[in-house]
């Protein structure tokens, strides 16, 4: 009988659009914590606490309150700063829990629009609209490029306004050699799984304000209830607050992931530095080493078209974000002309440390193939 020789083809494998980096030792420091039956506390003992003084140490920060989520972090570090019926200046390309905390803290959001070379808030539009009832500015350091906060600085000062920078992005990211988390009263982290420093959930808040002391008190009891004076069994409440801790599980996965996460950056800049070279569309995101790059990003004419594209090659993209100005709830009569171009064209490539050296190079030719 004649045998049939069946050629095997190759299937190419999907490439995620995010993929947090796990190994052996966030597997045994989650069953250390299973173990232990000791999984959660309002009060941030323990592992918790290990983890907010490590964050501190990393980023040089004066303080550190480790939070369940980076909407959380927003929330807590605006509630310090009374914006009730005051205006808080944000970009409106963001996720749109930045612009939420404004809203759920009684503020009143005014749109910026941005630097499209950046993604980043545009600091010549920022002077154009602050008014005598802006209270604060309030930055997002996109896809983990730095905003310019020497020149936002200078603003806030000159204007008395506050500084709150949204850093979900920015875990590692540096501004004149300094770590993002050490230079404003308060920087707001996510641990979202799919962010640089991966948690199941968590965020963080940096505090540099002149009473940090007094601050970390507040954010503590916000962050549980507004549960203060524990004594054994017993405590009290003196203001609302919310059930925003952080459980010792993510803290433990947050401890492995803070020890490597320069070298999973430097995986993530050598990606973006390909990237910038290679790629052949004219708008994309810039390399820069002060980065963390969490996302890199292009613009592309006919964007659902490319989308389509690149899910058929078996490569995963991403929008981030479509602008929060032109949503429902925030609609209204303002116009940011750049923010409103890159959001119908803006779209977010892999770029993870998982990826191999043969995905960077197929995700390269799909671009210059139908992005271009």
């Amino acid at each position: 009988m004649e045998r049939k020789h069946i050629k095997k083809i190759k299937m190419k494998k999907r490439i995620k659009l995010f993929d947090p980096y796990v190994g052996v030792e966030e597997e045994t420091s989650i069953k250390k914590i299973l173990n232990s039956h000791f999984w959660a506390s309002g009060a941030g003992t323990n592992t918790v606490y290990e983890f907010e003084q490590k964050f501190k140490k990393y980023v040089n920060s004066k303080e550190s309150v480790a939070v369940n989520s980076g909407t959380a972090a927003l929330n807590l570090a605006l509630s310090l700063i009374e914006i009730k019926n005051k205006e808080v200046i944000v970009p409106s390309l963001t996720f749109v829990s930045t612009v939420n905390a404004i809203k759920l803290n009684r503020g009143i959001p005014v749109f910026c629009d941005i630097d499209v070379k950046t993604g980043c808030l545009s600091v010549e539009n920022l002077k154009e609209i602050v008014s005598e009832n802006t209270k604060a500015v309030l930055p997002v350091h996109f896809g983990g490029m730095p905003c310019n906060l020497a020149k936002i600085d200078d603003l806030c000062k000159n204007h008395k306004l506050n500084l709150v920078e949204d850093a979900a992005h920015a875990m590692g990211a540096t501004f004149k050699e300094k770590k993002i988390g050490s230079h404003s009263e308060f920087v707001c982290f996510s641990f979202h799984p799919v962010k640089n420093l991966a948690m199941p959930t968590g965020g963080l808040i940096s505090l540099n304000n002149l009473n940090y002391k007094k601050s970390r008190k507040q954010l503590e009891a916000r962050r549980w209830c507004g549960i203060t004076n524990r004594r054994d069994l017993s405590y009290d409440v003196k203001e609302l607050g919310n059930n925003y801790y952080m459980n010792e599980i993510s803290a433990a996965i947050g401890l492995i992931q803070l020890k490597r996460l320069d070298k999973m950056n430097k995986i993530r800049k050598k990606i973006a530095k390909k990237y910038s070279k290679k790629i052949n569309i004219e708008k994309k995101m810039p390399f820069n080493e002060d980065c963390s790059y969490h996302l890199y990003w292009v613009l592309v004419e006919n964007r659902d078209q490319f989308i389509k594209k690149m899910n058929n090659k078996k490569i995963e993209v991403g929008i981030h974000y479509n602008p929060v100005h032109q949503m429902t709830l925030y609609k209204n009569i303002t116009r940011l002309p750049t923010t409103e171009d890159v959001g119908k064209k803006i779209v977010s490539l892999p770029i993870h440390p998982n990826l191999t050296g043969e995905d960077v190079e197929r995700i390269i030719n799909a671009v210059n193939k139908y992005g271009s």
